[in-house]
């Protein structure tokens, strides 16, 4: 076999790290990207549960798009994720797209308040995997999110939430070298258009989006299917580790 045939047949081999047959559990899952990246992952053959803080709106997301699976379950509160994960006996990729908008200026806000954009984040990762411990595919991936205040935060209280934010990142780096081989990689979207994005944006939402639709390369923000692909990306390219994914638009170039 030739050195040219070789090559070739390297390019057009596929990934090897596919979802049929894997089982995917999304905290965040029953809205927004989460819920996006787990009817995709399903799609492609994957077993998939979703865990959300609302009981019934995670049963009807499970119910409605054919999930194997769903959880409620509050992200802040260690014993609940605990009792989310314990019956599940084998998890390939865990996604970690939980969080809710915590705004607030340091010297105004409850510092309990503030606190959270942390407990929901970092330390729900933290509690997520020392729960799963074993259970966790040695070739599975781990998929938190940031978000594009870790780039860019601003002065109107996101400060806290910025710095939570770059701390996913920063712990995925971390937890790539110490969890290996099992992967870990951040997704950090920008501007897309998700429950908690107009949650978060409140009455000035339509300002917002139509002060972006000039502003940003492409003339729009973005959607949750193209931000839940990139989360699905994610499990499957078994070359991505310690790496932050942006999906902005090109929100970070203006």
């Amino acid at each position: 076999m030739s050195h040219s045939t070789v090559t070739q047949s390297a390019f057009i081999q596929p990934l090897p790290a596919q979802l049929e047959g894997r089982t995917v559990v999304i905290f965040g899952g029953t809205s927004g990207i989460g819920l996006a990246a787990a009817i995709q992952a399903k799609a492609a053959g994957a077993s998939v549960t979703v865990i959300g803080s609302n009981a019934e709106r995670a049963e009807q997301a499970a119910l409605e798009y054919g999930l194997a699976g769903w959880r409620a379950a509050d992200v802040t509160d260690s014993e609940a994720i605990y009792t989310a994960l314990a019956d599940i006996p084998h998890v390939d990729h865990l996604v970690l797209l939980a969080g809710t908008f915590v705004a607030g200026k340091i010297l105004d806000a409850e510092i309990d308040y503030l606190r959270r954009a942390f407990e929901e984040r970092m330390w729900a990762s933290v509690h997520a995997i020392r729960a799963l411990g074993d259970r966790l595919s040695k070739d599975g991936s781990i998929t938190f999110i940031s978000g594009c205040l870790a780039d860019r935060p601003n002065a109107h209280g996101t400060a806290v939430l910025a710095a939570a934010s770059a701390a996913m990142e920063a712990l995925a780096r971390g937890l790539a070298l110490e969890l290996a081989p099992i992967r870990v990689n951040t997704l950090s979207p920008g501007p897309i258009n998700t429950p908690l994005f107009s949650k978060a944006l409140g009455e000035g939402r339509d300002a917002y989006v139509s002060a972006w639709e000039q502003s940003l390369p492409l003339h729009r923000v973005g959607t949750a299917t193209e931000a839940g692909a990139a989360t699905v990306f994610l499990m499957t390219n078994t070359f991505m580790n310690g790496a932050t994914l942006n999906i902005d638009g090109g929100a970070r170039l203006v």
